[in-house]
């Protein structure tokens, strides 16, 4: 059993209770609807965000329906950001499988993504947490933003960390530190005492984006992607960034060139993989990790020691050592 089924089994029964939750809040009575969304829940992901709701509550207190209610809105809503992404990616396959875009075209995609916001705002107001239910509309409105910095990264040819850094915490951390927030509220806790939780969180969330980032520079079918889709959509990430930034001076001149002409061909994307690995950019990409997970143990240091606190330790470390 690998680290996150280990970290899976603790919380089973909170689990199963969210996940028939979310199924209760999906159901419709559109056959075509019940039918994209039933198809879609079979090959839901690892659902670490609700993990880190479940786990926030346990850490402070003990789980309730408005903890269960809250992880589940959470799940249904970054859910509904994928299911949009793979409408803007033009994405055909996610966890191996056919994205719903590609099997029933944009249009129905882009109406099931949103019937997942909806559901995620109903199960939220049912927790009757008004600071839940603002989480949850901070979220929507910071997963836009990240994806919209992300294209403008593109457009503006933004090859620099900073900007990188700026656009993964909108896109992704930011969703991570909202589910201990999330988390911690529902069961009572005020905020000077998750808060520094929280910015553990953040920490974690910005490996997990570096850790999806550095698959993309290696073959791999459990992904579910090919290697180098981040580069054929424009994407530069942290392997790459580190790489122009270390690399000679002519030689990083030329591989800013390629990137900034676009339209990347096959024989391009290959160049740009084996150049960010020449000059050690996946090393560099798992060095910042490593120096983010010893920043977050930090902040873990000064709790008390329980069995959740070892388990958000545990969650980390997947994080990093994970192969998909």
């Amino acid at each position: 059993m690998d680290r996150l089924a280990e970290i899976q089994q603790r919380i089973k029964p909170e689990l199963e209770r969210m996940n028939s939750v979310i199924r209760r809040f999906l159901t419709s009575d559109n056959d075509l609807m019940d039918n994209v969304v039933g198809n879609y829940l079979q090959t839901k992901g690892k659902q670490i965000r609700p993990i880190m709701v479940i786990l926030s509550a346990k850490f402070f207190g003990e789980v309730n329906p408005h903890v269960i209610h809250a992880g589940a809105a959470l799940e249904m809503l970054h859910n509904a950001s994928l299911i949009h992404d793979d409408v803007v990616d033009d994405t055909a396959l996610r966890r191996g499988h056919a994205t719903v875009n590609n099997q029933w075209g944009n249009h129905i995609a882009v109406l099931v993504g949103d019937f997942f916001v909806a559901n995620a705002l109903a199960a939220g107001i049912s927790t009757g947490n008004l600071s839940i239910i603002s989480s949850l509309s901070d979220l929507g409105k910071e997963l836009s933003l990240g994806e919209v910095e992300q294209i403008c990264n593109v457009r503006d040819h933004h090859l620099d960390e900073a900007h990188y850094f700026s656009m993964i915490r909108k896109k992704t951390a930011c969703l991570f530190s909202k589910c201990v927030k999330m988390g911690a509220e529902a069961v009572g806790t005020p905020e000077a005492e998750y808060q520094p939780l929280a910015e553990y969180a953040e920490l974690l969330g910005m490996c997990f984006q570096i850790r999806d980032d550095i698959f993309d520079y290696f073959s791999n079918p459990l992904i579910g992607k090919p290697t180098g889709n981040d580069l054929r959509e424009g994407k530069v990430t942290l392997p790459l960034l580190h790489a122009i930034q270390t690399a000679p001076g002519p030689i990083s001149q030329s591989v800013k060139e390629m990137l900034l002409k676009g339209d990347l061909n096959e024989k391009e994307i290959g160049i740009l993989i084996d150049f960010a690995k020449e000059y050690h950019g996946i090393e560099y990409a798992f060095d910042k990790m490593r120096e983010m997970q010893q920043r977050a143990y930090k902040i873990l240091d000064a709790y008390p020691d329980s069995e959740w606190k070892e388990t958000f330790r545990d969650l980390f470390e997947y994080i990093i050592s994970r192969d998909k």
